[in-house]
């Protein structure tokens, strides 16, 4: 078999059609040299497209893919890295920054572990909502003129974004999730890219694994991994989803092929300026993915591939939960409930009005709003107008609001919240 290759962007970035995805690589405790042989076999079998990131392994990852292009292999190669993650927490999640003085900052070291002299495709990994993406992509541009960098890319980018990117230099692809599993990007990237010319990298391609030909089920998964938090792999979604997987697997035996393979061409199949970056740590797997450049899905199974997509449930990420409503905080604050509660049918009031006569009896200045979907409880509202406070009542109130347990978010939200929304000075602003 042939690879094939595949353009993208306008700017003259030939790739093969599959790419591959090395997160993986990093996540996994098997020798670094099996990883180097798997990386070696992707090369010789014309894979061409290498995906990193500085975040994967804690620069592990990009060591590991400097180590295996050493002896003649980095001509072969597209290396695609990315920047902008300066860490993750589970306490703060992401530290993203695109400070031009990072953004060079970051290329260097992301030059030194891969040992190049040049980053084929360096994306923005996540946008820096915090100054304007021009500031950002003029640092890119200066890299490129330097011959640090050849092309540039956004991860994870708005239309609004990529087009105003694309204005200060070109763009040559977009990465994004995009497979059977995740279509949202349909409605306004994918046509933004296209009117724009850009390409489109859709990671995840097998949905999580969940497309994959040993399909990732919650009872396969390590206590560790993340995706077990994932609505689509819990309880009822998961049967129903399990059903739909099996139509595909059916599809899949009936044209002669693997789930992982038909799952792929039909990301293949979106066009020609498409390049899936599947990830996988195991050699068979990957020749299992390659294989799927030769399925040729007709109209009729695109449609029927597409129809099954549409019948998933479950959201591609969890809601996030609010501590005060979980474990041992809930069944504190649900002991204070019931006292306010009381307190309520004391003055012939629903606990809801009570609340918000606690609100409008801060001041004069004050003016809340309450939102619903129900007349009868906006009727209900709006009776807390005819709820008067005595100073017993708004004291014996703090004093229960004193002891509720739990953030009112979770502690990484705190650092969107107005608690860190203080900007720098425009004075500080320094334009180039």
């Amino acid at each position: 078999m042939v690879m094939p290759t595949r353009k993208l962007g306008s700017q003259g970035l030939q790739v093969s059609a599959i790419g591959l995805g090395c997160l993986s690589m990093s996540q996994t405790d098997k020798p670094q040299q099996e990883m180097i042989q798997l990386l070696h076999t992707a090369i010789d079998s014309g894979v061409t497209f290498l995906d990193t990131s500085d975040v994967y392994g804690s620069n592990a990852n990009e060591l590991l893919i400097g180590q295996a292009l050493k002896g003649g292999r980095r001509d072969k190669v597209q290396i695609a890295t990315k920047f902008g993650i300066k860490s993750i927490s589970p306490e703060t999640g992401l530290t993203v920054t695109g400070d031009p003085v990072y953004v060079k900052e970051a290329c260097n070291g992301s030059l030194k572990r891969l040992g190049v002299d040049c980053i084929d495709l360096y994306y923005i990994h996540r946008i820096d909502t915090t100054i304007p993406i021009e500031i950002t992509m003029g640092a890119l541009k200066e890299l490129v003129e330097e011959g640090k960098i050849k092309y540039v890319g956004l991860s994870e980018a708005s239309p609004e974004t990529i087009r105003r990117a694309h204005a200060v230099h070109p763009i040559t692809a977009v990465q994004l999730e995009w497979s059977l599993w995740t279509r949202d990007v349909e409605e306004q990237v994918i046509p933004t890219c296209r009117e724009l010319g850009i390409g489109i990298v859709p990671f995840s391609p097998l949905g999580k694994g969940f497309f994959s030909s040993v399909p990732v089920l919650t009872e396969d998964l390590a206590v560790t991994d993340v995706r077990r938090q994932f609505p689509r792999f819990q309880g009822e979604n998961l049967e129903h989803n399990k059903a739909l997987l099996e139509k595909v697997h059916q599809m899949a035996k009936n044209k002669d092929c693997t789930t992982s393979q038909l799952a792929l061409a039909w990301v293949l199949y979106q066009g020609e300026d498409v390049c899936p970056i599947p990830g996988t740590t195991k050699i068979d797997n990957f020749k299992q993915n390659i294989g799927a450049v030769s399925v040729k899905p007709s109209h009729e199974d695109m449609s029927e591939l597409e129809t099954i997509a549409s019948m998933i449930m479950g959201d591609r990420y969890p809601d996030a939960i609010l501590p005060r409503i979980q474990g041992e905080n809930f069944d504190h604050n649900n002991v204070i409930i019931e006292r306010i509660s009381e307190m309520a049918q004391r003055k012939g009031c629903t606990l809801a009005q009570l609340a918000l006569a606690w609100v409008l009896h801060q001041g004069d200045d004050v003016a809340p709003i309450p939102g619903t979907t129900k007349f009868e409880n906006l009727n209900q509202n709006l009776g807390s107008l005819g709820v008067t406070q005595t100073a017993e009542d708004m004291a014996e109130l703090l004093e229960s609001m004193a002891s509720f347990k739990g953030d009112r978010v979770p502690e990484q939200f705190f650092v969107h919240s107005y608690k860190n929304s203080d900007t720098p000075p425009l004075s500080s602003w320094k334009h180039e």
